[in-house]
């Protein structure tokens, strides 16, 4: 007799129905599982095997064939542990309950507990899609697996008690969403405690309103680190979209934590300058998503940028222009998306003093430029704001004065996104720095007398295409700052002043 149980499976980002059939027959003791499984889902023979035996139920002695359909797709995960249980009871009579169009989903510890699993969100919405309307999930994952409408999330700590629920011996709640228990906005890093570096303050500010890439350079303990730090402070709240999308790859990577729910703040990830170019973007046998999509509507922090591998460092030129990254192997093709703010921090030379007012730098020229040439000009075309971090006076730092907090830069921020989601309704555009070419003349129309300047700026800094239409970018975000319907002459000014570190510049330096 063959029994047929449905779980999901996960490639990527997609979810698909998987049917688990099982059929027992009499011959010598076997244990055989057909459908693409790998390493993972062939052990699972021998956790279902325990975990029966301790929970008091009995294992067939004849030969089981467990079938995953549909053949042609990898399965991968221990999160076929409990179908596999689900069908063998069934197909040896010690369960009598149909469990209907339900999905099961989780992994078993050798005592029947279950455990949690990645990638439970993407395959609750999968459920959805595919007109399931109940789904069973280990406890610590029902949180996450709420969030999704119209399915029935039913949270199981122990297979026992599912079974006890399929038999109507015992009742069981579905899960609730969970109201986010932090604010967005209750951070502990605030710009209020930055002393000095009001132009710095300034230009975060305009990346923030506008989605902006930044580039930070200065001396050692001028404060890059801690500026970029405070940059979530300041930026809008996330939609309900942008959750849904942050929380299934962070559920997809297994980097959310149990018993969470929809991620409601702005990720902000800083890896260290010894990652691999997979690290990254992502990789994998079966792509998992690396450090570019983890980030994805928030912020990627690359302290000592010219200490990354070269080969890193031009992974990103590709997917921050596109906002997706994919990622290519035998098994197929997987495509993340990471749709993030990069904000990238340098010293201006090897030894870190390079035009500092007061220090002598002890690097030769040719050193220099070395260090500078480690960062492409492709790669420098890409940010979109290049700001000088100068060191701090004393006058600023012994001062008691505070300076202006998160909240009230904040509030600036949020009524210019809002007057770009107006300038965008209907679009996929979110913000400023996603204008595409087709609008970019209609959205960014310049005064006759910005248009002259941006000519004048244009000749003499030798800027290429791409940095051009970035410039024209951030004028228009300073333009929305400033309320202003055009981009006016000191709107243009003020961008094209972030774009002094340009390599022909640093050249002449």
């Amino acid at each position: 007799m063959v029994t047929q149980i449905y779980s999901m499976g996960l490639y990527g980002m997609e979810a698909f129905p998987v049917l688990v059939e099982s059929d027992i027959s009499r011959a010598l003791p076997s244990f055989d599982m057909v459908g693409l499984p790998d390493a993972a889902v062939k052990e699972s023979k021998d956790r279902v095997r325990s975990a029966m035996k301790n929970c008091g139920y009995a294992f067939p002695e004849g030969k089981v064939t467990i079938n995953l359909a549909p053949a042609d797709k990898r399965k991968e995960g221990p999160i076929y542990d409990l179908p596999l249980f689900i069908t063998i009871l069934k197909a040896t009579g010690q369960l009598t309950a149909d469990p209907g169009r339900s999905i099961f989903v989780g992994e078993l510890s050798l005592n029947g507990d279950l455990r949690p699993i990645r990638g439970v969100l993407p395959m609750t919405i999968g459920a959805q899609e595919n007109g399931f309307t109940r789904i069973f999930v280990p406890a610590e994952n029902a949180a996450e697996a709420a969030a999704v409408e119209n399915v029935q999330v039913y949270p199981i700590k122990n297979v026992c008690e599912l079974i006890a629920f399929l038999n109507n011996e015992k009742h069981i709640d579905a899960a609730k969403p969970v109201p986010p228990t932090q604010n967005q906005f209750d951070h502990t890093l605030d710009f209020a405690d930055v002393r000095g570096q009001v132009q710095s303050k300034r230009g975060l500010e305009i990346a923030a309103a506008g989605g902006h890439n930044v580039l930070l350079i200065g001396p050692p303990g001028s404060g890059k680190s801690m500026l970029a730090k405070r940059l979530p402070s300041i930026l809008p709240e996330m939609t309900l979209n942008e959750r849904m999308e942050t929380t299934k790859i962070h559920s997809i990577a297994g980097a959310l934590p149990n018993d969470t729910s929809l991620i409601s703040v702005r990720p902000f990830r800083a890896p260290h300058h010894t990652i691999s170019p997979s690290g990254l973007s992502g990789g994998g046998s079966i792509p998992r998503p690396g450090e570019l999509s983890l980030a994805h509507n928030g912020v990627l922090f690359l302290d000592e940028l010219p200490e990354f591998a070269r080969s890193t460092m031009e992974v990103l030129r590709q997917p921050i222009e596109d906002g997706v990254v994919t990622i290519s192997r035998v098994s197929g093709t997987v495509t993340y998306p990471c749709s993030v703010m990069l904000v990238a921090a340098m010293n201006p030379c090897p030894c870190g003093y390079f035009g500092h007012p007061t220090r002598k730098c002890t690097c030769k020229p040719d050193q220099v430029n070395r260090y500078l040439n480690r960062v492409s000009g492709p790669l420098l075309d890409r940010l979109d704001l290049h700001i000088e971090v100068p060191p701090v006076d004393f006058e600023s730092l012994s001062g008691e004065q505070k300076a202006e907090p998160s909240a009230e830069i904040r509030k600036r921020v949020n009524a210019a996104r809002a007057v770009q989601n107006e300038r965008f309704q209907g679009t996929n555009i979110t913000c400023n720095a996603r204008i595409t070419p087709d609008i970019l003349n209609d959205a960014c129309r310049l005064s006759p007398t910005g248009k002259e300047l941006l000519k004048a700026a244009f000749e003499k800094l030798g800027l290429s295409a791409r940095a051009y239409d970035r410039v024209l970018k951030v004028a228009r975000t300073i333009a929305d700052l400033a309320g202003s319907k055009d981009i006016e002459a000191e709107h243009a000014a003020e961008s094209v002043q972030y774009r002094s570190l340009d390599r022909k510049y640093w050249e002449r330096r």
